[in-house]
């Protein structure tokens, strides 16, 4: 059914995205050229739950397309392309009939004409639609399905599709006079013929676009209702980061899903950030845990949503396949099993991360300290509870403690964010395999570890918490014993590697891993500075953001995946763990950057962007060509990193507000209303003084700002 791209050596290539307008209401997409016009080519398309409903939707005005002039963005879910059409026959170079597309996804498009000449015209209108039904892994593959023979539908104007996976329907509405409708063995055309538009008038028809997976999968994340489960702060200080925060949110809105399984008839939606957008508009463990995580201080409601929907899907027995385990938790829910490319094949149901599961424990602790209720927390701390003992027993597979994954064949070879084959390299360039210990690894599981001791003491569960206090203290002596790389040159004597093999020896070169570590606990002050020192050097810090591995060393490639690229989410990480160990200079020089990244970026961060050294006269930084856009923990990064610039640190045990500020005098006073710790809305304002005001806690609550 599907053909491979025309490349040298007929290996079919992923689309690239750096020229794609898409608009998003998550499960639905539209992925489109900047002209508007789908022709099947690359990934452009209308899609549903995983699904492509069409690949061409063809505008042509007396056998002519129109000549596109400009597209703008009418929020996440919409877009609008403007185009012209013109007659060589005018007296006049002005175009005189304006062409308007509004494309929405998860519904369909419009199309309007309106003649701005003063002489009638007469005009044949032609839509053209086609699809292959393909599944998104195909496409991202940059396989190009064969367009599917198509049938007219009864009731009404309107065309259908369907194949072994898929169903797709396309209808006419909103339209004054009934178009004409064609099927055939490869698409099929809607034609208003006659159309008459005098001077002034204007013309209108829409094409509705419906369609999904057969069959239906069972459990599968399915479109949220309107409620958006966090508040919409009011946020005062630099304006790019007030910018960054507010495009995130509406782009967050539009990446919402909801868990279809439900608790009972009457609970709560449990709703949750997809990853991102093409490719991962699905529930993904650590993405959707992240994303989580970066808005607890706008919502305690999501991140319950978020480990709900994780926990009725955490492992419960040993699949091979799935990579399931008990206690695991789920890296990646899809429709159906599906082939990845490169020999990755993966079920619908799949747990190869190692990372996701000691994330899941640290949000639900963290969720305890933002507020909470305590039924939730009860409730989901069994699931917390078995989570961390995956993490304990898969760190005894070893002598030496460490958690490390063991990819299966046909699996993901490396299990956590940074998960290309070539993630991981040492200081000469050479690819190093699994089974490995990573770094913030293994500062996830002694946060998780640490944290979840805290609760369980608070629910008097104290030979539990003192068993794994001990086991984390013990990680903690390991790390500082296997994990510190000593420096040449450098602006620290040394730096932490980005892994350790079985043997414990360390991968050289300095990578952004080690950002990861500086909220996790698990380095003593001098480690924190040391890591701080590294993060800042030009070499790691490329003026736009942090760099996923150092520029001087060999492999270093800016416009790599994981090789020197800049991840938004990353750099938003390591600001937030250089915030709370007091290293503020070089927090706010990564902050600095990334905000000026995001003016170029209209403060839609794309997933990841290139890590050219920034210099005096360099162009604006440019996207991953195929990074995806939205994408969650992005788009959520900048609400991390006003928290962290306001040192935000609730303690739920206390129940304290700690507010630790970064000085006015770096980047500027900062105050933001409507956060949230618990059921209140608490204001914090930082001003030229650098004095923490905070006004509207919880009744019981203190605040901290000394």
């Amino acid at each position: 059914m599907f053909e491979t791209a025309e490349v040298p050596g007929g290996r079919a290539l992923q689309p690239l995205l750096h020229d794609v307008v898409i608009c998003v209401a998550a499960p639905a997409f539209a992925a489109s050229p900047r002209d508007g016009q789908l022709r099947g080519a690359r990934a452009e398309g209308f899609y549903d739950h995983d699904r492509r409903l069409l690949h061409t939707v063809c505008l042509l005005i007396d056998d002519r397309e129109p000549e596109p002039i400009g597209v703008q963005p009418l929020g996440p879910d919409r877009v609008r392309f403007t185009s012209v059409h013109r007659y060589p026959s005018d007296r006049t170079d002005d175009p005189t009939l304006i062409v308007e597309r509004i494309r929405t996804a998860g519904e369909g498009e419009t199309v309007s004409l309106h003649n701005v000449g003063t002489v009638a015209r007469r005009l044949r209108i032609e839509v053209a639609v086609a699809t292959d039904l393909a599944d998104i892994a195909d496409v991202k593959r940059g396989l190009t399905g064969r367009s599917l023979p198509c049938s007219v539908a009864k009731g009404g104007p309107g065309l259908g599709w369907r194949s072994r996976t898929g169903r797709a329907h396309v209808r006419a509405v909103e339209y004054e006079a009934t178009p004409e409708v064609s099927g055939g063995p490869e698409g099929g055309t809607f034609t208003w013929d006659g159309v008459v538009l005098p001077p002034g008038a204007s013309w209108r028809a829409g094409l509705s676009v419906t369609g999904r997976a057969v069959p239906d999968p069972p459990g599968h994340p399915v479109a949220p209702s309107s409620y958006v489960p966090w508040s919409e702060p009011v946020v005062r200080g630099d304006r790019r980061l007030v910018g960054l925060v507010r495009r995130g949110l509406a782009d967050l809105r539009a990446l919402r899903l909801a868990d279809p399984q439900r608790a009972g008839a009457g609970a709560p939606e449990d709703q949750f950030i997809a990853a991102g957008c093409p490719w991962y508009l699905t529930l993904f463990g650590r993405d959707s845990i992240w994303s989580a995580r970066m808005l607890l201080p706008l919502s305690t409601e999501l991140a319950r949503g978020t480990l709900w929907a994780l926990a009725r899907r955490q492992g419960t027995v040993h699949d091979v396949f799935r990579e399931e385990a008990p206690g695991r938790i789920l890296h990646e829910l899809r429709p159906a099993e599906a082939q990845h490319g490169h020999g990755l094949r993966l079920p619908s149901h799949y747990y190869g991360s190692v990372d996701a599961t000691p994330l899941f424990v640290s949000l639900l602790v963290e969720a305890w300290h933002w507020g909470l209720p305590d039924a939730d927390v009860d409730a989901l701390l069994p699931h917390a509870q078995r989570a961390m003992e995956w993490v304990v027993e898969t760190s005894r597979r070893d002598e030496d403690g460490l958690l490390r994954y063991y990819p299966r064949p046909g699996g993901l070879l490396h299990q956590s964010w940074k998960d290309s084959a070539d993630a991981v390299r040492d200081a000469e360039g050479r690819r190093i395999e699994p089974p490995l210990a990573l770094c913030e690894v293994q500062g996830y599981a002694y946060e998780a570890a640490t944290g979840l001791a805290e609760l369980l003491g608070t629910r008097g569960l104290h030979d539990r918490a003192e068993s794994l206090r001990g086991w984390a203290a013990a990680l903690r002596k390991r790390f500082a014993e296997a994990f510190w790389i000593e420096a040449k040159d450098g602006p620290a004597p040394r730096y932490a590697a980005i892994a350790v093999g079985r043997s414990l020896t360390p991968v050289s070169g300095p990578a952004s891993n080690m950002g990861q570590l500086l909220c996790s606990g698990i380095l003593d002050p001098d480690g924190c500075r040391d890591i701080a020192a590294w993060l800042a050097s030009p070499d790691l810090n490329s003026g736009w953001g942090l760099r996923s591995r150092s520029a001087a060393v060999p492999g270093f490639n800016p416009l790599s995946y994981h090789g020197g690229s800049v991840w938004t989410h990353d750099t938003a990480i390591a600001v937030q763990g250089l915030c709370a160990t007091g290293c503020h200079e070089e927090a706010v020089a990564l902050v600095d950057g990334l905000l000026d990244a995001a003016v170029h970026f209209s403060y839609r961060m794309p997933e990841l962007y290139g890590g050219d050294a920034r210099t005096g006269n360099s162009p604006a930084p440019l996207a991953y060509p195929a990074a995806c856009r939205p994408q969650g923990w992005s788009a959520a990064s900048g609400v991390a990193i006003l928290a962290a610039l306001l040192g935000l640190r609730p303690d739920a045990a206390g129940k304290v507000l700690r507010v630790r500020p970064v000085p006015p005098a770096l980047l500027g006073p900062l105050a933001v209303e409507g956060l949230r710790l618990g059921d209140a809305r608490p204001t914090v304002r930082v001003g030229s003084t650098g004095r923490a005001e905070v006004s509207g806690l919880p009744g019981g609550w203190r605040a901290d700002t000394t």
